[in-house]
């Protein structure tokens, strides 16, 4: 798996020959506590940078995720819809959706693992 990166808005991506996996972190998926329902964006949606890009409903609230970077969708995880249960359980191995990049040195503004846990202590 390709290096994680983060954003301020708590997605992690992973990126491999111009395909972007997305999914939230950790710190988002304590926050919104236990996961009851994703609403994913189907395939051949172009999306914008820092654009909403799906939804996740928990027992505490309704939150979007967006996507950090701009491209068209290529994939969405449906097996998420029929177990719910992983995105609590592993947040960083289980993707949203997969995007074809528009333009891969958008990759560059987003955080490394290590920016993103200082980011993290300042919350």
């Amino acid at each position: 798996m390709a290096e994680l990166r983060f954003t301020e808005s708590h997605e992690w991506v992973s990126a491999e020959n111009g395909i972007a996996s997305i999914g939230i972190t950790r710190y988002a998926a304590d926050q919104l506590g236990d996961i009851v329902h994703v609403e994913l964006p189907q395939p051949g949606k172009k999306l914008e940078a820092g654009g909403e890009a799906a939804v996740v409903e928990s027992v505490k609230a309704a939150s979007e995720i967006y996507t950090p970077l701009a491209g068209e969708v290529t994939e969405t995880n449906r097996g998420l819809e029929s177990d719910l249960s992983r995105i609590n359980a592993e947040p960083e191995q289980c993707w949203f959706f997969r995007v074809k990049l528009s333009d891969a040195t958008q990759l560059d503004r987003l955080m490394t693992r290590q920016q993103y846990d200082d980011y993290l202590k300042g919350l």
